[in-house]
């Protein structure tokens, strides 16, 4: 790694100086769009010691909140990451994630803490085409649609030149997860952690040897379980804090992992018994890609006299054609347990998502009209 530390960033392919953005917007000789504007003022508050930042949660699970991070909580997670990724000076990083929430903040701050290079784009499906083809980058951070476009467009040989990949913000499906074994031999992450924890606390890995469907608790952070099997995290990046999440676990205090097994507040309670929508959305989901229909879908409990709450499957797309959903129907009775089956297929024209490319499932299920739950395609009973 070089001696020298970084004086200056990259902002959409134009250089800012440290000192420039120090004083911004005195020091700018050109003007910035909105993006770069709230990027550039972030650096600036962070480069002259503000000590709080207020930061709005993604919203995947209900309406985004305004929290307030201290700075010595971002210091805290971007030592631990660049510790445990042994990141510093002479390292390049790619900042493509929205700065805005704690996913691409974080990256600023490990660059900016760490003395890395800074090549910051804004948010795009495909941020290395941004990018001149022989700039080389050592660590980088995606949500799964933006891994899923690099693959797509051939970047795999640019990807396994870097030195870490992280991947989060959403699940990894598993046609995704198939690819990234596939085509990348660079490290592959996929973290665990909210806007309340500083971004990631855990990892787990994707590919190679070390793949692993629990992730690993990083040092210093206590994780445990509360009554509902759900995970709470307390340490230095929660300002010692205790964090109630409402994630359900399997947590192994010996080895410090945990496997997510869904959340609690996507549990359906359908007669009497509880089914993890997460679970049936997994079997779902490879049902679909065995079927050549590889498409986004969820599972959510809708009303019902009887049952209280019915499984219902939400599948992104036109509707499948009979033949086709008589085989997916096969393959979920064959596959679930008789009170995991989706009772109905509900077929939506585009999922809506939040603006960090989550799944957005309260705003989608708000935008499904009712002539969607037509009962003309039940999930038949076996």
């Amino acid at each position: 790694m070089s001696d020298n530390l970084p004086t200056s960033l990259l902002l959409n392919g134009r250089e800012f100086s440290y000192e420039a953005i120090r004083q911004y917007p005195a020091q700018l000789d050109a003007p910035v769009n909105g993006y770069e504007a709230r990027v550039l003022d972030f650096i600036r508050q962070w480069l002259n010691g503000a000590q709080e930042f207020g930061l709005r949660t993604s919203g995947s699970t209900g309406a985004p909140q305004l929290i307030q991070l201290r700075r010595r909580q971002l210091e805290a997670s971007a030592r631990r990451t660049g510790d445990f990724f042994d990141l510093g000076p002479g390292d390049r990083a790619l900042v493509c994630l929205n700065c805005e929430y704690i996913g691409g903040l974080m990256m600023l701050v490990r660059g900016l803490e760490r003395n890395m290079h800074l090549t910051i784009v804004e948010p795009h499906a495909d941020p290395l085409a941004l990018v001149p083809a022989e700039v080389r980058f050592d660590f980088a951070a995606f949500v799964p649609l933006q891994l899923r476009t690099l693959l797509d467009a051939g970047h795999a040989p640019r990807l396994n030149k870097m030195k870490t990949l992280l991947v989060g913000g959403a699940t990894v499906d598993s046609t995704l997860h198939k690819d990234i074994q596939q085509q990348l031999t660079v490290p592959v992450l996929h973290t665990y952690g909210m806007t309340e924890t500083c971004s990631h606390v855990a990892l787990r890995r994707l590919n190679g040897p070390e793949a692993s469907l629990r992730y690993r608790v990083l040092p210093g952070i206590a994780a445990a379980v509360d009554a509902r099997n759900c995970l709470t995290l307390r340490g230095d990046v929660t300002d010692d804090q205790l964090i109630i999440t409402n994630d359900v676990v399997s947590l192994d205090p010996a080895t410090h992992t945990f496997e997510w097994l869904g959340r609690a507040d996507f549990t359906i309670n359908s007669g009497g018994v509880k089914v993890q929508a997460e679970k049936v959305e997994l079997v779902l989901e490879v049902a679909l890609a065995e079927l050549g229909q590889p498409r986004r879908c969820f599972v959510a409990g809708r009303p019902d006299e009887r049952l209280g709450e019915q499984v219902t499957a939400f599948v992104e797309g036109p509707a499948l054609p009979a033949p086709l959903e008589e085989q997916l129907h096969q393959l979920l009775a064959a596959r679930l347990d008789r009170y995991e089956r989706p009772r109905q297929l509900v077929y939506a024209p585009e999922f809506r998502t939040t603006a960090t490319g989550k799944l957005d499932r309260p705003g989608t299920l708000r935008g499904i009209g009712p002539e969607a739950f037509a009962p003309s395609a039940p999930v038949r009973r076996r």
